[in-house]
Formats: structure tokens, C-alpha cells, sequence
């Protein structure tokens, strides 16, 4: 059976790889020279990129509904063309109007694509013991940063970087879209199931909004941090190199932590592993702050560590505690908040490190705190309708 996952794994975790490199990771590198050569801010360029954000949170219900029904392969097969498609628009555009399409398409493309579908495709392939290929995938994508932001800045370099909106746009024809349509398995009866489907009622009770609110808590820090991460670590007194360098070490601690997850925290309820990795950034914070800003690498990995186990629990949590029964559609509810949140809060919180400076981590710990609230008013298994 492992056998027959391990090509499952690798093809979704190359795919997942790809698609968080060609999108989410893509303003990072790109948002200056696309508002350089447009003459325009760059806060068009990171505006229409949170309403791609918003635009994939608010099709996550249906996404997951149709994977419920017809299987993972035809969905992140789209996603693959609709990414392909906003990249290349993308590389075309020469106007504000144009700029936002692109990223509209491109939100359209992560809402079907990222890890939300991956995880409800593998989720309608193996039912509850999706947790090990889930962990798998996550930790090939763990890379998705490390791999996207070199080869985006080695294109803008070298080809510009409307050439670099074609080739990424052309990586998903070529890799993504012959490694989801001939690896993922198709769902047999997948037809007649959609033709027949009633959408299924999924009562919103005290257990689904406590787990939408601890992700939601907790992704809003992940979105802030991965925006203004050295801009914080220079407010709490490290320097320009110190605050990247420390940077640095966030994937690899995520990477790290899944690898833990893999080895020694699947013995174990996810609860117990999602409500560690809520206190792992307060505790870097708080030895951030009482050695007086001088410890941003120790930090990183205490933040990085507990995104990185976070993922996995996005996946794994509701599975563990609903079951595989309408797992993707329940998937999709849970995230939408998540991603809304992930969206706002490069905005809020860049406005209020004007305000606050380091003590912006005040915030993000409290938040992370009331994910963890949240996560100890719940049972392993929710009481019966």
C-alpha cells in the first residue's frame, strides 16, 4: 500500500510546489519591477494580490464540494490551465485593469490548487489515513519558498520578468497539469455521483467555528510574518543581515517539524500536535523580547517550527475529528476564514508596526494564544446531531 502512495505523493507534492511558487510566493520578487515598469505603486501589485486571496477563500466551499464528488484530478487539472492562464496574462499586462484580471484568474487557480484541494484529493483517496501522504506532500512544498524565490529572481535577472510570468505559466503545462491528470486516480461513478448530488447540510456547531477561528488566529500570523518578518526583526534591534539571515531559517524549520510530525507526532491525536505549534511563536517572542532583540534566528525557528506543523493540521484536524464523510466541502468552509484572514493582515499589521513597532509580536502571541484557546475547548471527537 505504501508503495502505491510514495508516486502519489511525489507527483502532489511537485505540483503543490509549483503551483505556491508560481502564485503566492510570486509578489515577493516580482510586485517592485511589475510597478517599476508599469509606473505604478506597488501597492496595486500586492492589492490585487490579497483580492486573489479572497477570491480563493470564497471558492474553497465549492472546490471542496466538487472534489467530494468527482475526485481531486479534474480540479487541480484546471487549476493548473487557470494558473497557466493568469500567469500568462500577467506577463501581458500593461495597465492597472489588466493587472487585476491576472490576478483574479490567479486566485481562481490557487483556490482550486493549493493545499486545500491537494489535501481534500488525498482525503477522497484514502479517508482517514490521508495523514501520512498529507505530511508527505507538505513536506516536499515546505520547499516551495527556498525553490520559487531564487528561480523568480534567476528569471527577472536574466529574462526579465514577463518571461519569468511564461515560464512559470509554461511549467504548469509541461510538470503540473500530465502529473495530476496521470497520477491522481479517477473517482470511478464520478459522473453519475454529480448528477444525483444533493449538497450535503454541514451544521456550522460549536466545533467547526472553534477550529475555523484557531486557523484563522493562527494563519493571521503566518500572513503577517511572512510579509514583514525582517521589518520586525529590525524594530526589536537586529540589523538589516541578521533580520534576513534570520529569515532564512524559517523553511528549513518548518521543513524540520514536519519531518517530527512524520516520525514521532503521528502517534498522536493532531490536536496535540496543532495545539504545540500554537505556542511555539509566543515562546520565540518571548525569548525574543527578554534578550532584548539579539536572538531573531532562535525566533525564527520557534515561528517557523509551528507554521510548518500548522499546515499539516489544516489538513489533518478535521479529518481526525469529522471523519472522511464530506471531508473537502467541510474543508473548504473551515478555510475560507483563514484565507480572508491571511489577506487583511499584511495591510493591519503593516499599519500597526507603524504604531507598535516589535511590539506588533504582542499581537501575533496573543493571537496565537487564542488559537490554542480555542483548540483546548475541543473534544478529539464531536458530540452526535
Amino acid at each position: 500500500m505504501n508503495e502505491r502512495r510514495y508516486p502519489l505523493i511525489l507527483a502532489l507534492g511537485t505540483t503543490q510546489t509549483l503551483a505556491w511558487a508560481s502564485s503566492y510566493y510570486l509578489p515577493a520578487i516580482l510586485a517592485d519591477p511589475i510597478a517599476r515598469d508599469l509606473s505604478m505603486s506597488s501597492n496595486w501589485v500586492f492589492g490585487a494580490f490579497s483580492a486573489a486571496l479572497v477570491i480563493s477563500a470564497v471558492l474553497g466551499p465549492r472546490v471542496g464540494r466538487q472534489i467530494d464528488l468527482i475526485g481531486g484530478r479534474p480540479v487541480l487539472t484546471i487549476s493548473n490551465l487557470t494558473l497557466a492562464g493568469g500567469l500568462a496574462l500577467l506577463g501581458l499586462t500593461h495597465s492597472i485593469p489588466m493587472l487585476v484580471a491576472a490576478w483574479l484568474l490567479l486566485g481562481i487557480g490557487m483556490g482550486y490548487g493549493l493545499y486545500d484541494a491537494a489535501f481534500g484529493a488525498l482525503g477522497r483517496i484514502y479517508g482517514e489515513a490521508a495523514r501520512g501522504p498529507i505530511t508527505g506532500i507538505t513536506l516536499m512544498a515546505g520547499f516551495a519558498s527556498t525553490i520559487g524565490w531564487p528561480l523568480t529572481a534567476l528569471g527577472l535577472e536574466h529574462i526579465g520578468w514577463r518571461e519569468t510570468c511564461f515560464a512559470w505559466a509554461a511549467a504548469h503545462i509541461v510538470i503540473g497539469l500530465p502529473l495530476n491528470f496521470f497520477v491522481l486516480p479517477p473517482v470511478p461513478g464520478a459522473k453519475r455521483a454529480a448528477a444525483s448530488s444533493v449538497k450535503p447540510h454541514i451544521p456550522i456547531d460549536r466545533t467547526m467555528v472553534l477550529i475555523a477561528f484557531a486557523f484563522a488566529a493562527a494563519w493571521t500570523v503566518t500572513g503577517a510574518m511572512a510579509a514583514h518578518f525582517p521589518r520586525i526583526m529590525e524594530a526589536a534591534g537586529a540589523t538589516p543581515v541578521q533580520a534576513v539571515a534570520a529569515g532564512a531559517l524559517i523553511g528549513p524549520a518548518q521543513v524540520g517539524a514536519r519531518i517530527v510530525e512524520a516520525a514521532v507526532l503521528k502517534r498522536y491525536h493532531p490536536i496535540v500536535s496543532t495545539r504545540l505549534a500554537c505556542l511555539t511563536h509566543p515562546l520565540g517572542a518571548a525569548i525574543l523580547a527578554l534578550t532584548g532583540g539579539a536572538t531573531p534566528g532562535l525566533f525564527a525557528l520557534f515561528h517557523g517550527s509551528g507554521n510548518g506543523i500548522l499546515t499539516i493540521a489544516r489538513g489533518t484536524l478535521p479529518l481526525a475529528i469529522f471523519g472522511p464523510q464530506n471531508y473537502a466541502y467541510r474543508l473548504g468552509l473551515i478555510g475560507a476564514p483563514s484565507r480572508m484572514a491571511q489577506a487583511a493582515a499584511p495591510l493591519l499589521f503593516g499599519l500597526l508596526i507603524d504604531v507598535m513597532g516589535s511590539g506588533i509580536l504582542i499581537v501575533s502571541s496573543a493571537l496565537s494564544l487564542a488559537a490554542l484557546a480555542a483548540l483546548m475547548m475541543l473534544r478529539q471527537r464531536p458530540e452526535p446531531s
